[in-house]
């Protein structure tokens, strides 16, 4: 046996474990830094909590994720948009992976406790540079037409989320697995292709990821809501999860009628993970209007919906018999601009309409306060790698100078698109915005759009405010958006710089050392001044007493297999 292999004996711990033992001690991390960081390492979450127990003098349990002691019988009524289902790994709304994720599943799976436990994946393990890692598959799961769940599978499904072709957003995450091509696309974006050799199948239940770089977060990476796992036949059999949908998930689709309803039935025969309690999960879609969400709930018409509008939580408070859940997350308006536009070609344009930000200020109006202050960095202070920077302050002098020297002496007047897509927030940060802006000589015009002109434009639109989902980690979110060439990098921005130190800082499981690395990163993109981002969002859920084990998760993974009705 080489020495290579030997890293990925059965029982053999990870060296950084030690590490992270010796900084929980030493009050160098925090405990949820730990928790995370060693379950990446390969730990189990039972083990990784009861050393953390030992350590601090504490008894600390788990929450549970998988079923238990289930209750037969229920239906659970859940208002929700029904939105287009057909390929996970080019869904861009979490709400579609809602419903999928009850038919097909993912690798692993992060609680709403932000530790990653194995799933699909029974256990993994990495090398000790964190540049190989070992996934081993469980064994006995079937797929719904039959067949056996391995390693094809998912050797399949990293290779075309790696596939330009297919354009997933799944090549932001696993760039650490792909080279250049030296060619770009239609767009002027370099286009990029899976190194070969970086997925490989060991056995039939074990699947090895060679990197070029080391990075930490690969196991939380196969929770982002892409990266469900379909069967290898899926291209072969139409590509349309909701056409067919085999999975290995608990349940199955009974009914799908897009933006009216879709049913899923638990299946006959007995669940890999543990007997489920719901017989039936009906998502009923009740259009955009807030109000007719909120008197479904009230009238007793559905059990629980997506999220509670942050315009309707106080109304909602009112509501006998109904509780509300409420979680601090990294969900955020960024207001972008995009590089190959005039004006925002221009570092001292973006940087004098940064300046006029009041974060603050933002918060406080646009989202009622309910929230984390931002500072531009798209890293928020509850992402574990967070370095914190100097506070960013207003400086509306300071911008006018920038203007003046910019070729704006007598001021600029831009327009912002908005689609208020996930709530009239976005409109309101924008309009702060605009007030603050006013005062250097910045005219914003408002650019209200219906949501889906606002999704057909929001990649190419020169400045835009567009709603980002909740990661766990801060790396996820910039390899999604803001490296070089990626599906989702609506700024056009390209930085080596800043690719350079995202890289490195990837690759770090030291909480300290991470963090000294995450300095560079959020510095350089302060710095180039991309877009205004003033806050991170607490998000909000209506659920009825009825519903039972209904637990928030930061990024609204609704994931119902301990949820029962009664």
């Amino acid at each position: 046996m080489s020495s290579k292999d030997d890293q990925f004996s059965p029982g053999r711990v990870h060296p950084g474990v030690q590490t992270m033992q010796d900084q929980l001690l030493r009050g160098k991390c925090s405990r949820r830094e730990f928790l995370r960081t060693v379950t990446l390492l390969g730990l189990s979450a039972p083990a990784a909590y009861g050393l953390a127990g030992r350590l601090l003098g504490e008894k600390l349990v788990p929450p549970a994720v998988t079923p238990a002691h289930a209750q037969s019988g229920g239906l659970l009524r859940f208002g929700m948009f029904v939105q287009e289902m057909t390929d996970p790994a080019t869904f861009d709304w979490v709400e579609r992976s809602v419903v999928a994720r009850h038919i097909v599943e993912y690798m692993t799976l992060t609680g709403p406790d932000n530790v990653t436990r194995p799933y699909l994946a029974e256990r993994w393990q990495p090398s000790d540079d964190l540049k190989t890692w070992r996934f081993f598959l469980r064994k006995g799961i079937k797929w719904s037409n039959g067949d056996d769940f391995n390693a094809d599978d998912v050797v399949f499904n990293f290779t075309r989320w790696c596939d330009p072709k297919t354009g997933s957003s799944n090549l932001g995450l696993f760039s650490a697995m792909l080279e250049d091509t030296g060619q770009n696309d239609s767009a002027g974006k370099p286009i990029k292709r899976m190194t070969p050799g970086a997925v490989r199948k060991v056995d039939d239940h074990t699947v090895e990821i060679r990197l070029n770089s080391p990075v930490l977060s690969i196991p939380e990476n196969l929770y982002n809501y892409p990266t469900a796992i379909v069967h290898r036949n899926f291209e072969r059999d139409g590509g349309d999860l909701s056409k067919n949908p085999v999975g290995t998930g608990p349940y199955m689709l009974d009914l799908f009628k897009l933006g009216e309803v879709a049913v899923l039935k638990k299946r006959p025969e007995p669940y890999w993970g543990g007997d489920v309690s719901l017989d039936e999960i009906r998502i009923i879609d009740l259009g955009a209007d807030e109000g007719a969400t909120l008197a479904a709930l009230a009238s007793g018409q559905i059990d629980s919906m997506y999220e509670l509008k942050l315009t309707t939580v106080e109304a909602a408070k009112n509501i006998p018999n109904v509780s509300i859940q409420q979680v601090a997350t990294a969900k955020t308006g960024v207001i972008r601009m995009n590089l190959a536009h005039k004006p925002f070609d221009d570092k001292r344009v973006r940087r004098a309409i940064q300046m006029c930000c009041d974060s603050d200020r933002q918060l406080k109006i646009a989202h009622k306060g309910f929230g984390i202050v931002g500072e531009h960095v798209h890293v928020a202070s509850i992402h574990p790698e967070y370095f914190k920077l100097p506070k960013f302050n207003q400086d509306i002098e300071g911008a006018k100078k920038l203007l003046a020297k910019a070729g704006y002496p007598n001021g600029l007047s831009v327009s912002c698109n908005v689609g208020n897509t996930d709530g009239t927030w976005e409109q309101d940060s924008i309009a702060v915005l605009k007030q603050d802006a006013a005062k250097a000589g910045i005219d914003i015009s408002i650019n209200v759009m219906p949501s889906a002109k606002y999704w057909d434009e929001w990649a190419t639109a020169p400045f835009s405010l567009t709603s980002w989902t909740h990661r766990p980690l801060g790396t996820m979110v910039l390899s999604l958006a803001y490296r070089a060439g990626v599906p989702w990098n609506e700024t056009s921005y390209n930085n080596p710089a800043f690719d350079r130190a995202l890289t490195a800082a990837e690759g770090v499981f030291d909480v300290e050392k991470r963090r000294a690395k995450m300095e560079k990163v959020e510095q350089i993109l302060q710095d180039d001044a991309i877009m205004v981002q003033p806050f991170f969002r607490s998000v909000f859920v209506a659920v009825s007493n009825r519903v039972r084990n209904f637990s928030i998760h930061p990024t609204l993974y609704h994931r119902f297999h301990n949820v029962r009705v009664g």
